[in-house]
């Protein structure tokens, strides 16, 4: 039997983001199972950089079942899978596997991320890091969580305090030079930049205030969705680069996600203003 399937009423919010975390905790029990084991898993190369593996399809395939279980008639848009023909106003934005190429190095630094978007407006979002089980969780107007704790992003003013993470162009992607006058720009008035390799756990850790912001040229909407409501719900402010309202029906954009006092600064550095 499905669950109560209007997000905006009151009682549907709280149904659907346990929904996202059973599934999420599934997924991530499964990627754990594979991590490690990357000779046993099927790898396909989907672009220059770009990998795909079991793990992906397989745990994908998990947060889809769950999810529809529950509300078989919502739309879903999911990395490996696509969009679906639901036409439905909400929406699951999924990436079963932020930071595959961690994964499949041997890293242990991924997560699985999932949104819920009504009519293009993000609703709720979880974000869980299997190998160190937390989960990163908000809702609409409900705050921000880690493991149910709330959850509030940094009060550092002084770019030159704060600790930035980005993402790096990959072999094959436009833009290296932009990017390198960025970086180039905003290390010098940082106190250090991070590159650790998912977009996800990038927005969930400003969300914690352990980094104070993060930006990336271009990502994928399901890359980031999940972690940007959990970074408003935390207190923080996201927008693209060049401060444009974060879109959901956009499949690709820049990101500018931070704890709201450096956003305007940060903004201005980035594009060179």
């Amino acid at each position: 039997m499905s669950e109560k399937n209007d997000i905006s009423g009151d009682a549907a919010e709280p149904l659907a983001l346990r929904r996202m975390e059973t599934a999420a905790r599934a997924a991530g029990a499964a990627l754990v199972s594979d991590f490690g084991r990357i000779d046993a898993l099927d790898i396909r190369k989907k672009g220059p950089a770009d990998f795909v593996s079991q793990a992906d399809t397989r745990a994908e395939a998990m947060i889809i079942s769950t999810l529809s279980e529950a509300y078989p008639d919502w739309a879903f848009l999911a990395e490996e899978s696509g969009r679906s023909a639901h036409t439905a106003s909400n929406c699951w934005i999924i990436d079963p596997l932020d930071g595959t190429t961690n994964f499949l190095h041997g890293v242990p630094h991924f997560a699985v991320s999932i949104a819920l978007a009504c009519d293009h407006e993000l609703m709720a979002g979880v974000v869980y890091d299997p190998i160190r089980e937390e989960m990163f969780a908000a809702q609409r107007g409900r705050g921000s969580f880690l493991n149910g704790q709330p959850l509030r992003v940094s009060a550092r003013e002084s770019l030159s305090d704060c600790l930035f993470a980005t993402g790096i162009p990959f072999k094959g992607c436009a833009g290296m030079s932009q990017f390198n006058t960025r970086l180039a720009d905003t290390a010098m008035a940082c106190s250090g930049t991070r590159r650790f390799g998912s977009a996800a756990l990038d927005c969930a850790w400003v969300a914690a205030g352990r980094y104070d912001a993060y930006w990336e040229d271009v990502v994928n909407i399901w890359d980031v969705a999940a972690g940007a409501i959990i970074v408003r719900e935390a207190g923080g402010c996201v927008t693209t680069i060049e401060s444009n309202d974060f879109d959901t029906s956009q499949s690709q954009l820049s990101i500018l996600a931070s704890n709201g006092r450096v956003h305007d600064r940060l903004a201005a550095l980035l594009r060179g203003s």
